[in-house]
């Protein structure tokens, strides 16, 4: 699933690519992606793409109005499989186009899903704060402060912690499995167990992880391409995400995966050793 740096990445490449461009034509070729009504989606997304924003995993691309109203916003979220790319009109239409916003200067923006988990949504600023308010800080710019204090008596495991965009977020499986082992934490620890150094150790490796992955365009593993279709590199960078009974980078104990919530995760037994809370 595309988190934080891939997000990033493709907001970059629109940003390069789009900005200042007048959408002048929408298709959506599959209703299950767009939040509401796929007709007022096709009618209402036109305009000058303005800034693009992004929080956690969710990119905000402003639509300048012609006549000088408001701004409204195309919101985009490419949950597991979503692609976002940017093409000539007459480029061949590959399989499981779901839209496509055909651009003034003959290229378009087309999103792909092969899951079809992701979604567009046309929203005013109100919507699109609504919606941002409801995410934790951005995990990136999230200071030492906010860390601890959103830490503090949470008896859940520091990995689902990681996970809940809520608390933290643009964080995944990913990530979380990276920064857990660059800070010496065990995934099954208890967030509220993090002592004052530990808890900021972390929070620093969360930022350099996702500012390292950001640096070489996300992490592809089967899905994730850039705006030119073009992989991420920091796959190559991976301590122990997918690594299971390979050695660790660091010591050389064999890499293991436990699944929490459903979801695997992947540590160093001897490097990120689990500390129990003593029984009086």
């Amino acid at each position: 699933m595309p988190e934080l740096p891939e997000v990033e990445t493709v907001r970059r490449g629109l940003e390069a690519r789009a900005t200042g461009r007048r959408i002048v034509d929408v298709e959506v070729r599959h209703p299950q992606v767009i939040v509401g009504s796929a007709e007022l989606f096709e009618q209402d997304v036109r305009g000058v793409i303005g800034r693009l924003d992004r929080k956690g995993k969710a990119i905000a691309v402003e639509l300048l109005a012609l006549n000088g109203d408001a701004p409204h916003y195309l919101l985009v979220r490419l949950g597991m499989t979503g692609q976002v790319t940017v093409v000539s009109r007459d480029y061949p239409l590959e399989p499981h186009t779901h839209a496509r916003l055909m651009l003034e200067n003959g290229e378009e923006i087309r999103y792909r899903d092969i899951r079809r988990f992701g979604r567009l949504r046309y929203c005013t600023r109100e919507e699109l704060e609504e919606i941002f308010s409801g995410m934790g800080p951005d995990a990136p710019a999230m200071t030492d402060a906010e860390f601890l204090a959103a830490l503090a008596g949470r008896r859940t495991p520091i990995k689902s912690w990681l996970l809940n965009q809520g608390r933290l977020a643009g964080v995944g499986n990913i990530y979380a499995d990276e920064a857990l082992f660059a800070a010496r934490i065990h995934p099954l620890s208890e967030a509220r167990s993090l002592k004052p150094a530990q808890a900021r150790e972390l929070r620093r490796a969360v930022e350099h992880v996702l500012r390292r992955a950001i640096a070489m365009q996300g992490t592809s593993l089967r899905d994730y391409i850039d705006i030119e279709g073009r992989p991420g590199r920091f796959r190559i960078k991976l301590k122990v995400y997918q690594r299971t009974g390979e050695p660790c980078p660091r010591c050389g104990a064999k890499i293991r995966r436990l699944v929490l919530g459903g979801r695997s995760s992947h540590y160093c037994p001897r490097c990120q050793r689990r500390r129990r809370r003593s029984r009086r």
